[in-house]
């Protein structure tokens, strides 16, 4: 007897923006197994197509040197399964292929698969449970005995209160208007875009930087001069190492500055030189004294200073000291190497213009997203005079051919959109405040600390009489009460350094030598940025106890 024949109904259609579903599924659907993965099909694999698109990953076992020992497969593959587990390559949690899946990547049977599976989840070592998969069980593996701790890669140090110098409250990043800007960026921006590109950084965020830098920090370069850098820290070390290519054998520093940077450009190969420091900057009219021993031979051939704002001190350049700075380099065929670091926050005095007007073939500027932003972006800049365009660029494409395109773009429409402009002015407000309440803190629970460097920027340094505890001392008074801070020495460049704060005007000065350094108390410098809003008054409060016992 016939069957008779039937004719199917329509198919329905899949919604609009759902992903790609088969037209039909097989007749014959498995049972879908414990150590099944959830992203497989649900009638089984199609013959040919590669493991991890069922399990959605890949997982490297060498069975080969176990079976070259004797070792049958299955218990080959319990020990390989078992050892990675063990080592910490397989983290609890981790989900694993399904039998099917694993069976087909090493040529080996499903049932030796779901055998092995079954074996190590009775030992705990897995565990599976219907429609989950099969998943590494959580437990401690033990650390292999006599095996060295591994040293920590992040040396920086913690605490309940963290006042370091040199951040942002990163609670303040932008995240709306930042996403916003990455969606217009992304979609407008060319399918080249997301190519190998110059070096030099995305032609869209250079254009929006000079506009930027030219009308907020007189700034004046042009789009083919300036190269976006991953960090200034980078930025110098190319700088660096252009100038070794040139053959300058140092450079000059300021008497106090970051540790890193000197790193930096002791790494490129270049000797230091550090600048005495006083209530006007750096002492730049010194420079042509630096020749030390060798005479011509050991002159530096750059001078790296942060005029708007010397850090850590807070001192502005003076304006001879600028002119003394440039002509220097004018006449000595030298570069002045300009640290704009937070060239936007200033709060009671005229914002000073970037020393790079004065000759922009002459001085490099470097600026920053690091303190306006947040430094994990990665994101600054140097304004480059013509000689030194080529020899960076090429160093910075050895370097990592070219810093990462997306935050290139959204940081130039962020720019472009004003959006900047605004959250700039905000966190000024909001830092100002932050600052006007540790110094009304200060002024009324440890009177005999002075605090300076307070016209601008992110930091103050608290300044306490001669006789106070020695500053290694309060430090550490500092760490047992949880406070992550620095003193004023951690950031000396040499035992020659004259002291950055407590010094008269030169012209006030009975001696201006530049060994002098006056008898002045121990010196800490703060963060007020770096905590958050919720965090800060608990920080102060830590902080005013350990000064009220100095």
């Amino acid at each position: 007897m016939s069957r008779p024949r039937t004719t199917p109904g329509p198919v329905p259609s899949a919604p609009r923006n759902a992903p790609d579903t088969p037209r039909s599924a097989p007749r014959d659907t498995p049972a879908a197994t414990p150590d099944a993965s959830p992203d497989a099909p649900r009638g089984g694999r199609a013959r040919g197509h590669a493991p991890w698109t069922a399990f959605g990953g890949d997982l490297h076992l060498d069975l080969t040197e176990r079976r070259a020992a004797g070792a049958g497969l299955r218990a080959a593959l319990e020990d390989a399964l078992r050892e990675a587990v063990q080592d910490g390559r397989l983290a609890p949690g981790t989900r694993l292929p399904s039998s099917r899946a694993l069976g087909e990547d090493l040529g080996i049977a499903r049932n030796t698969v779901v055998e092995a599976y079954g074996q190590l989840t009775a030992e705990g070592w897995l565990g599976a449970r219907p429609g989950s998969g099969t998943t590494v069980a959580d437990r401690a593996a033990p650390r292999p005995a006599g095996r060295p701790a591994a040293a920590r890669a992040d040396r920086r140090p913690t605490g309940r209160h963290d006042l370091l110098a040199g951040r942002p409250d990163l609670s303040l990043f932008p995240r709306s208007a930042w996403l916003a800007s990455a969606r217009r960026a992304l979609a407008v921006a060319p399918h080249d875009a997301f190519d190998y590109g110059s070096p030099l950084g995305r032609i869209e965020l250079r254009r929006a930087l000079c506009d930027y830098l030219a009308r907020v920090r007189g700034v004046r370069t042009d789009p083919d001069r300036l190269l976006v850098c991953s960090g200034f820290g980078q930025g110098l070390g190319l700088l660096a190492a252009a100038l070794r290519g040139r053959g300058a054998g140092r450079i000059a520093v300021e008497g106090y500055g970051l540790p890193p940077q000197r790193e930096v450009l002791r790494a490129a190969g270049l000797g230091l030189a550090p600048l005495p420091l006083d209530c006007n900057g750096a002492r730049t009219d010194l420079l042509d004294d630096l020749g030390g021993a060798g005479g011509t031979a050991e002159r530096p051939g750059a001078v790296l200073l942060t005029p708007a704002h010397q850090f850590p001190s807070g001192a502005a350049l003076s304006a001879d000291r600028r002119a003394a700075a440039v002509r220097w380099a004018r006449e000595r065929d030298g570069y002045v190497i300009e640290d704009d670091y937070d060239g936007e926050f200033r709060y009671d005095r005229q914002p000073l213009g970037a020393m790079q007007a004065l000759d922009p073939d002459r001085v490099v500027y470097g600026g920053t997203a690091a303190k306006s932003l947040a430094p994990g972006l990665r994101l600054a800049w140097l304004a480059l005079p013509d000689e030194l365009v080529e020899p960076v660029a090429r160093l910075k494409a050895l370097a990592d051919t070219m810093s990462p395109v997306t935050d290139q773009l959204t940081f130039a429409e962020l720019i472009a959109s004003g959006r900047y402009d605004r959250h700039v002015r905000r966190c000024r407000l909001h830092y100002r405040r932050r600052r006007d309440l540790l110094v009304a803190a200060l002024a009324e629970r440890a009177p005999q600390v002075r605090v300076t460097g307070i016209a601008a920027g992110l930091h103050a340094v608290l300044q306490l009489p001669p006789g106070s505890r020695p500053e290694a001392e309060l430090l550490e008074r500092a760490r047992a009460a949880g406070l992550v801070l620095t003193g004023l020495d951690w950031y000396r460049a040499g035992p020659d350094a004259e002291r950055a704060l407590g010094l008269p005007a030169p012209e006030n000065r009975s001696d201006t030598a530049p060994d002098a350094a006056p008898d002045a108390g121990p010196a800490l410098v703060v963060g007020y940025a770096t905590p958050s809003d919720r965090a800060f008054p608990a920080a102060l409060d830590a902080l005013c106890g350990v000064l009220r016992e100095s």
